[in-house]
């Protein structure tokens, strides 16, 4: 019986050291803590974080000038926010996701949301310029920042091109069904598949019902709905199921595209059965 006594005990105390070491953790970091590549996911959304010159070890009164000015503001948004600062240097990859580029010494900020969403404020900073920022951002004002390539001119092959900025009327708010694809410029199977795409959406191209997409998931934001780990990665988007994509598993040849596609489409394809087989011509 002691025993036992002895390993609940034991048992239990272990838990409340990790979880007291959890919190210590996150509450050790203070208002606006130093957010490194170490420590990064001990901050949770939604986070706003002041990148520039971070320097703890040669720049202690720099980094310390620019984090006490930012905490005064944070100070007042400490309930709806949490903060962090971070070295330009060390971050910027993630950086480029906001299309931030730190000038001069003044920090730059960017934030992300609850449900992942990007925000970045376009104004330089100033104590003003980051309060209002801060206060659009929860009053929901703010328009969520996507990294994108431009939107093409001419989008009429049979292959449509989706950028971040034209994802949502091209495949989310499409009354069609949806083939997307999510590649990589450099990877070799998205190149091996490309001519095989390209002849899928050449067949496909008189198919009302139906579009064959494309985005290049390297040169723009993916939206959280799709997973895309690796490339390239399809999607199949039915027309009444928007928010529901179903993962690609099938083959890659086009006959296998050409039965999927005959089999799921919300309406029965004109050019072949459910089966995938081909309609005979009238003559």
């Amino acid at each position: 019986f002691d025993g036992i006594i002895h390993y609940y005990c034991n048992y239990f105390l272990k838990i409340y050291f990790c979880i007291f070491f959890s919190l210590s953790c996150i509450c050790s970091h203070g208002l606006a803590g130093h957010r490194t590549q170490e420590n990064f996911l001990q901050f949770k959304s939604p986070l706003v974080v002041a990148y520039f010159n971070v320097d703890y070890d040669k720049n202690t009164k720099g980094t310390n000038y620019w984090r006490n000015r930012i905490m005064k503001v944070a100070e007042k948004f400490k309930n709806k926010l949490n903060f962090a600062v971070s070295s330009k240097n060390e971050f910027a990859g993630e950086m480029s996701e906001f299309d931030l580029t730190a000038k001069d010494d003044k920090p730059v900020f960017g934030a992300r949301d609850e449900k992942g969403q990007k925000f970045r404020m376009e104004d330089e900073y100033s104590p003003e310029n980051l309060e209002k920022f801060l206060q659009n951002l929860i009053d929901g004002n703010l328009k969520p920042h996507t990294k994108s390539e431009p939107i093409p001119e001419s989008n009429d092959g049979p292959v449509k091109v989706a950028v971040g900025e034209n994802f949502n009327e091209l495949v989310v708010e499409n009354d069609k069904d949806i083939l997307v694809e999510f590649y990589a410029p450099w990877c070799g199977h998205c190149k091996k598949l490309a001519p095989t795409y390209e002849e899928l959406g050449k067949e496909l191209q008189n198919e009302d019902g139906v579009e064959i997409v494309k985005m290049d998931a390297t040169a723009n934001d993916v939206p959280p709905s799709f997973e895309v780990q690796g490339f390239p990665t399809l999607y199949w988007v039915p027309k009444n199921q928007k928010d529901k994509p179903r993962k690609y598993e099938g083959g890659r040849e086009l006959e296998d595209f050409i039965k999927y596609i005959s089999k799921h489409a919300t309406d029965e394809l004109k050019g072949w059965d459910r089966k995938g087989n081909k309609r005979k011509t009238e003559l």
